[in-house]
């Protein structure tokens, strides 16, 4: 490098683009600058001179080529040239430009221009400086961004092209999309919106509202119902613009924002009211064709117009007339939706002539007074036109010639046999202008309300069903709501489309918010027009009894009456249509998310994309609410679907609003979360307000409907906002959790279960299955859970990272089954790294004021004379005993895990508690857990008291059976006293088996340790070798005095001695090793050995038994004699709990 430096600054070589010409004599060079370098710099140089860009190659000697670098210079063909750097570098350049420009030119190939850049920067290298360049380059993958190069994360620039390159799934979806009718806001949104909402309500029962409730009240009931679906409008705008609304429209929009629960519930609803929705409207077409365009249709004639029971001949016709026009919507919605499109604007048409027509009707009733229809009045009740006029000779235009005393007719009628009451020859007869126009006293004689019972002609006045015009409900303000509320309705017309739109985003807010404004407009305007223009009798006559059976709006119209009847027909029929068309898409929509596994052959389509099968199931739905018969009724029932669905969209931008989530970013800014709330405050109060009863029906019906698709939907992640408003509340109130000891009455076990078995797939650990068990029938589902499984392995390691995510999912799915509710947890340590990993955990689990309080693990399982690794379970056991108690958490150890219950069995018989000592009462709360679960509830809870000899068992039994009875347990009382001071034999020879079994594991450890150090010589092997030096001291005397008498009397004796000797030997040696053992161990396995036999005395054949936790030892050298000890008290028990608490009070007698 100092070399290629030096001569660098020496004297900067120059470069020929071209080949020097070969020399007799001489050899060529070694490595040929290829020729296309001269074609491509010519090609430069013949270039325009705005923004040429040249190229330098710098050679060392000894050095291979430097990267390319480039200079733009800028010259205009005009300017003189750009002034250039003197540099030695620019000199390289310029003189390469002149000695381009002497090159002759050669031609490019295909082949030549594509290795070009290649060839000439490895043709000056060596082979050694080859080999570096091929690092690099196109073909070595290099993309000059190797700092930022992650297998896991994709550049950008890839990133960006998997949206802009198709793929097969994007070009076989494009393929699909290109089937949709890309409808525009007009026809896919507006159009369809107002033909829905301008539906029968508006023809037949607005005139009426307005004659029963006034203007002013009318009014008011339109703002309510208005203002209900303008807000849900824009909280509709808001939710659609915020991300892509696929076909589904309401439905899409809830189950995406609020999960899949709520959305199939409020989806389904809704799908329910669309259908149903159906059937009113052509019910209410089908009523307008025989009572006013073709009374001569009606089977049984049109004497059976009043016969509106349940199987009545008029509902009857109703049912037989709805079912031929449902056929015939259900081919036109087959052919496709584009047909139904095309035929919206007809009836649209009709539709907008007929309110054009009212608005006419109004203006020339002002002008031409005596154009008005007359009626006739007997007094102040309203006659029907058959009362008075005859049914053969008799015409409703000449209405004023039949209205007087001089008519027979009507005479007869009122004075049947001749007899005429007192009161019919004084009340007046009169023929008054129906529709007196703007100029009367109309509107000031409608602006206050009168509502009338059912079967009254007037407030006060109960009517003559055969003379008087009478209303056949009890009228009130509620009442009158919920019957036109459906007037209102289908305001997601173009959001169920959503689908078929070309851009559903621009499309919806632009066609909904402009269809509900335009028809709030035409409501108010038509309820000022027949409030001012119909004289307030005529308003209350709903079926035009008093005009021949005429609807009374139609008498209004100008030019004809028959515009508006056959515009109000087809409203009802185009109403219909659109529910018709979208209901199924709504069910498609549904059943293409795959939540409700019975839905899934709904999710087909045609080829036309088509949902035919929806189409069947949607008509055969519609059908069967034809058969009810009666309009208002299934009004009342369509409401409801509806308003839970309003409500539930307006929740919806509330939360988002409140919640402030990152992704909440619609595109329409009109909008604020008070006006979402009001919106839905407005459903729900109408709902209750109308009809309580159907209310909570609904409400009962999509409770169902959400338990449903939790308990056996597919599960679904969306990103709803249920999750974020869980988040949010669950951060507020772990603010309000005060990290310290909640009170007595507060305090709940808060568990934390420790694994440290093997995993294995072929494998099922019934101890690890039953801990599961143990801890969601002490939970019962309340509370906090924490399963934690230590897995050896290393956190840097894929596979280990892999698999502690399976064994994470297969914990989850173990503790679903078991119901246990929490969380599970894996977490990865090295071999050496067990302790602290431990000591972590549990210092660190929990959130703020909510950690788990309380360790349970099972009995760990060890085999005699094996070795174990550190991180064992066995090894491990201490670790976390002592690690819960330095961090003031409870203790819970469950020996003989295998033989605990599962939460299939019923268990019988007692649970036993022995309270040793006070640990706040932590015994007697688990067993009092336990027994809420359904498997120990059919067991009795006993406590035994351990009592000292020189208590008053008398006085304790008594004490503790009120301190039980305060806490509000029953519990039978048991106190047991442990009255033996004396050792024992058995205490010592098990206490003297558990040294010598110590002993021979620490020699066996050893051994296979192969260690030399000095160790700790045990007591009993100092015994051992003092009893074994006296014996052979004893049997060396005992040797000189045989010899020394030598007589065989003396010999016998002697034997007989020495056999004597032999035992007292073996006794002393005993003695010696008895005495020779720790003294506090001694008495800890009394302790053991004595509370053992109490509870097979008393508790052998016990469910359950809870026993105090002794305090667990310091370190591993006492874990064997520790696990001795307990072992020694739970003999011969099945199941055995132990139990260590913190010593603070965690059950209380206040309430």
């Amino acid at each position: 490098m100092g070399e290629q430096g030096v001569e660098l600054k020496k004297s900067p070589p120059v470069v020929n683009s071209h080949p020097p010409p070969e020399v007799e004599g001489q050899d060529p060079p070694a490595v040929p600058v290829p020729a296309a370098h001269t074609a491509r710099m010519a090609r430069i140089d013949n270039m325009p001179r705005v923004g040429r860009r040249v190229s330098s190659i710098e050679a060392v000697k000894g050095a291979p080529p430097p990267k390319r670098q480039s200079v733009v210079v800028y010259e205009t063909p005009d300017s003189p040239p750009a002034h250039r750097s003197s540099s030695w570098w620019r000199s390289l350049i310029m003189d390469d430009d002149k000695a381009l420009a002497k090159a002759p030119p050669e031609s490019v190939t295909e082949k030549t221009a594509g290795l070009e850049e290649r060839d000439r920067n490895i043709s000056s290298a060596s082979v050694p400086d080859r080999e570096l360049f091929s690092w690099g380059g196109k073909d070595a993958g290099n993309h000059n961004l190797a700092l930022f190069e992650e297998p896991s994360m994709p550049f950008f620039s890839s990133y960006l092209k998997a949206h802009t390159t198709p793929g097969p799934l994007e070009r076989m979806q494009s393929e699909n999309q290109k089937k949709k009718a890309d409808l525009g806001t007009m026809l896919g949104v507006y159009l369809p919106t107002i033909q829905h909402i301008l539906g029968v309500t508006m023809f037949i029962r607005l005139f009426w509202v307005v004659g029963i409730a006034g203007l002013g009240q009318t009014f008011l009931l339109l703002l309510l119902c208005c203002l209900c679906t303008f807000l849900t409008c824009i909280s509709i705008s808001a939710v659609a613009t915020n991300g892509v609304v696929e076909s589904g429209g309401a439905y899409f929009m809830i189950s995406r924002n609020l999960g899949p629960e709520f959305g199939s519930a409020v989806g389904l609803l809704f799908y329910l009211a669309n259908t149903v929705a159906t059937s009113m409207y052509l019910v209410g077409g089908v009523e307008i064709l025989l009572l006013y365009i073709f009374p001569g249709l009606t089977i049984g004639g049109s004497e059976v117009h009043s016969q509106t029971g349940t199987f009545g001949m008029m509902t009857n016709n109703l049912r037989f007339y709805s079912t031929l026009l449902l056929l015939l919507e259900f081919l036109i919605v087959a052919m496709g939706v584009k047909f139904v499109q095309m035929l919206a604007p007809v009836s649209l048409v009709c539709v907008i002539l007929s309110i054009l027509a009212c608005y006419a009707g109004g203006i020339e009733k002002t002008l031409n007074p005596d154009a008005g229809q007359r009626v006739c009045m007997y007094g102040d009740h309203l006659l029907q036109s058959k009362f008075f006029i005859p049914k053969d000779n008799g015409s409703i235009y000449d209405m004023c010639d039949y209205c007087t005393p001089n008519n027979t007719f009507l005479m007869d009628n009122l004075c049947p046999l001749g007899k005429c009451p007192a009161d019919v020859l004084t009340t007046p007869l009169s023929c008054i202008n129906g529709f007196p126009g703007f100029k009367s006293n109309a509107f000031s004689d409608n602006f206050g309300s009168q509502y009338i019972d059912q079967f009254h002609t007037t407030v006060d006045d109960k009517a003559d069903l055969n003379r008087d015009v009478f209303q056949d409900v009890k009228t009130s303000f509620w009442v009158l709501l919920a019957i036109y509320f459906p007037a209102v309705t289908g305001i997601f017309t173009g959001a169920n489309m959503s689908g078929d739109l070309k851009n559903p985003q621009q499309s919806i807010p632009k066609g909904t918010i402009a269809a509900t404004l335009t028809t709030s407009f035409i409501y108010f305007s038509l309820a000022f027009v027949f409030g001012a223009t119909i004289d307030g009798s005529v308003l209350r006559d709903k079926n035009g009894q008093s005009m021949g059976g005429t609807m009374v709006v139609a008498s209004l119209s100008w030019p004809s009456a028959w515009v508006l009847l056959i515009g109000s027909f087809l409203s009802t029929f185009g109403a219909a249509l659109q529910c018709l068309c979208s209901a199924p898409r709504l069910l498609q929509s549904i059943a293409k998310d795959d939540v409700i596994p019975i839905l899934r052959p709904f999710k087909k389509v045609t080829k036309n994309n088509e949902p035919f099968l929806g189409l069947i199931v949607t008509t055969v739905i519609a059908e069967l609410a034809i058969l009810m018969g009666a309009m208002d009724s299934i009004a009342a029932v369509v409401d409801f679907f509806f308003l839970m669905c309003y409500a539930f969209v307006n929740i919806i931008c509330t939360l988002h609003s409140l919640l402030g989530a990152p992704n909440w970013r619609p595109r329409f800014k009109y909008y604020h979360w008070f006006l979402s709330f009001l919106g839905a405050s407005l459903c729900f109060f109408i709902m209750f307000s109308t009809h309580w009863d159907y209310a909570l029906v609904s409400i009962f019906l999509c409770v169902l409907i959400y338990k449903y698709v939790e308990w056996k939907g597919a599960k679904k992640e969306w990103g709803d906002g249920i999750r974020g408003l869980a988040l949010t509340t669950a951060q507020y109130s772990l603010m309000k959790i005060e990290d310290k000891d909640p009170h007595p009455k507060n305090w709940r076990p808060q568990l934390l279960l420790l694994f440290s078995m093997p995993w294995a797939k072929e494998l099922v650990d019934v101890r690890y299955l039953n801990l599961l068990n143990l801890a969601s029938q002490l939970k019962a589902g309340k509370g906090l859970t924490v399963v934690t499984s230590f897995l050896r392995g290393s956190l840097n390691s894929p596979d280990d990272r892999k698999r502690a995510e399976q064994i994470k999912s297969r914990m989850d799915f173990d503790m679903n089954q078991v119901r246990l509710r929490g969380f599970a947890k894996t977490l990865v340590h090295e071999e050496n790294q067990i302790t602290g990993s431990l000591s972590t955990l549990i210092q660190s689990v929990g959130l703020g004021g909510l950690k788990p309080n309380t360790v349970l693990v099972s009995w760990p399982v060890h085999e005699r004379g094996s070795s174990e690794s550190s991180d064992s379970e066995y090894n491990t056991f201490t670790d976390k005993l002592h690690a819960a108690c330095a961090m003031d958490m409870c203790l819970i150890v469950a020996k003989g895990i295998i033989d605990f219950p599962s939460n299939a069995f019923k268990l019988t018989g007692f649970i036993d508690v022995y309270w040793i000592v006070q640990d706040g009462g932590l015994c007697l709360l688990i067993a009092y857990l336990l027994k809420q679960h359904k498997v120990w509830r059919g067991c009795k809870l006993r406590i035994i008291a351990i009592a000292q000899e020189n208590d008053n068992n008398l006085k304790m039994q008594t004490e503790l059976q009120q301190y039980v009875y305060q806490l509000r347990i029953d519990a039978k009382i048991l106190i047991v006293e442990l009255a033996d001071p004396e050792i024992s034999k058995n205490a010592f020879e098990r206490t003297l088996l558990m040294e010598e079994r110590t002993m021979v594991l620490k020699q066996m450890q050893e051994a296979r340790s192969g260690g030399n150090a000095l160790r700790e010589i045990s007591p009993l092997v100092t015994a051992e070798r003092k009893t074994g030096v006296s014996a052979k001291k004893s049997a060396e005397s005992t040797e000189d005095t045989n010899c020394a008498t030598g007589n065989d009397i003396h010999k016998e004796k002697a034997h007989e001695e020495e056999s004597v000797t032999d035992d007292q030997k073996k006794e002393k040696t005993m003695k010696e090793k008895l005495l020779a053992l720790d003294r506090t161990k001694v008495h800890k396995m009394h302790t053991a050995v004595r509370l053992n036999e109490l509870i097979i005395e008393h508790s052998l054949n016990s469910q359950l038994v809870l026993l105090n936790l002794p305090k667990p030892p310091r370190g591993r050298e006492g874990l064997d004699d520790y696990i001795h000890y307990l072992e020694v008290l739970s003999d011969k028990i099945n199941r055995v709990i132990f139990v260590r608490g913190t010593g603070k009070e965690v059950i209380t007698t206040h309430s």
